[in-house]
């Protein structure tokens, strides 16, 4: 115990300035194994240490108190306590030791979700993150944590805000692989299905050397949300998909695959026979209420397609060809629709008829012209950035020596061909 003293006391006398800190970081490192020793008589401690003053040390601290199993009456306390660390603790400080304060994070994590309290932990994590983050383009090992919470506690709108940064840097593929999987479910929850799709789109053409749980449950909704979105599915990957995925995806996927070919069909009862057949595996996959979204879309693609068509229709000749039960619920999809902006129309309540119309956007209005500009300002920073991203790996000797280890010294495609009037 008189080495916990002694660091308490090194704790409190080492950080006020930064040289002082990276003094201490190496006194708290080889501290650690009898910070661990002693870990279940550290907590009386913490009260002695400021964590918006002794960050680093009350790090350690915290860290090493929570390495053991905890019961429900612990967490409820270490919940409460972690709380209040990560809401103060500074920055510059907790990223000299980002894995422990990732691991307090995810532990924090798991005790919020023992107490089956997952909103306790979204805010908490949601400014860890920031702290964490050298910028809002660094994707953390806590991105997925937050996003799975937010899911959990359907604090679905605190999730879309970290989804709405670009991300360019990741510590490690798995991390990217759940937070475009928890993110394309929360944009489902969102109904933002374009969103839903890149992200799900991320996972499935991410580069991977085995096929993993997360890419086949991120590849069924994908097809589910194509279908919803497009009101169509491609199983062709783009070639920049690993050729893991592109030989093995459809394979593991097929009740979807066949529910992809049933609705091309654009059959509205063969459709539901199918899946009504098939019921149980969907349900099993947690993808019952999604697939019954694709049931529903049919109908709005074929009210869609009959826009391409007729100018003028009835309710009751809409509901006969899209194949609902009656001319109100035909009435209900497409006012739903118009509010939607799906379908540009308007309905003549006296006689039942509907009459549909051009899209009325002049793309002249000045939110229009901010909309177009803040995208054309987008797509120059990104290009900015690929620029300068290709230029770096085009100067990374791992990346210049991996193709020539790949290849045979000399192919035939690296010389030319000599042109025939230069035969001899």
């Amino acid at each position: 115990m008189n080495l916990v003293e002694g660091l308490v006391t090194q704790i409190q006398g080492l950080s006020s300035t930064a040289s002082d800190v990276l003094l201490l970081q190496n006194l708290l490192k080889q501290a650690d194994e009898s910070l661990h020793a002693e870990s279940t008589r550290l907590l009386p401690f913490l009260d002695q240490l400021d964590p918006s003053k002794h960050s680093l040390g009350y790090l350690f601290f915290l860290e090493a108190c929570t390495a053991g199993p905890v019961t429900n009456e612990q967490a409820s306390s270490f919940v409460s306590i972690i709380a209040r660390f990560i809401s103060s603790c500074v920055s510059e400080q907790i990223r000299l030791a980002p894995d422990k304060f990732t691991s307090v994070c995810k532990r924090f994590k798991d005790q919020v979700l023992l107490l089956e309290e997952p909103l306790r932990g979204v805010a908490p994590l949601l400014t860890a993150i920031k702290k964490l983050q050298s910028s809002t383009e660094h994707l953390t090992t806590l991105h997925p944590e937050f996003l799975l919470l937010c899911l959990l506690a359907k604090c679905y709108k605190t999730g879309l805000s970290v989804l709405e940064e670009d991300i360019f840097e990741v510590d490690q593929l798995r991390d990217l692989f759940l937070y475009c999987y928890y993110g394309g479910m929360i944009c489902i929850g969102q109904k933002r299905f374009r969103k839903a799709l890149e992200l799900l789109h991320n996972v499935v053409t991410a580069p991977m050397s085995t096929v993993n749980a997360i890419a086949v449950e991120a590849y069924k909704k994908y097809i589910l949300v194509s279908l919803i979105y497009n009101g169509q599915f491609s199983t062709s990957l783009p070639k920049y998909a690993s050729s893991v995925a592109q030989r093995n995806l459809k394979n593991l996927c097929l009740p979807y695959i066949e529910l992809a070919n049933s609705y091309s069909n654009e059959k509205i009862a063969d459709l539901e026979t199918y899946v009504q057949a098939n019921k149980e595996k969907f349900e099993c996959d947690n993808n019952l209420g999604l697939v019954k979204q694709v049931v529903s879309s049919m109908y709005k693609q074929n009210i869609q397609r009959l826009t391409q068509t007729y100018l003028t229709l009835s309710l009751q000749d809409i509901a006969n060809i899209v194949q609902l039960n009656s001319p109100k619920e035909a009435e209900m999809h497409v006012l739903q629709m118009i509010q939607d902006g799906e379908i540009y129309a308007m309905i003549n309540q006296k006689d039942g008829m509907v009459r549909f119309l051009e899209d009325h956007e002049q793309y002249k209005t000045c939110e229009m012209i901010e909309h177009i500009d803040s995208s054309i300002q987008r797509l120059m920073t990104l290009s900015k950035k690929l620029t300068v991203m290709d230029e770096l790996m085009s100067c990374d000797p791992l990346y210049l020596s991996k193709p020539g280890r790949e290849r045979q010294r000399f192919d035939f495609d690296d010389f030319d061909t000599v042109p025939q009037r230069f035969n001899i």
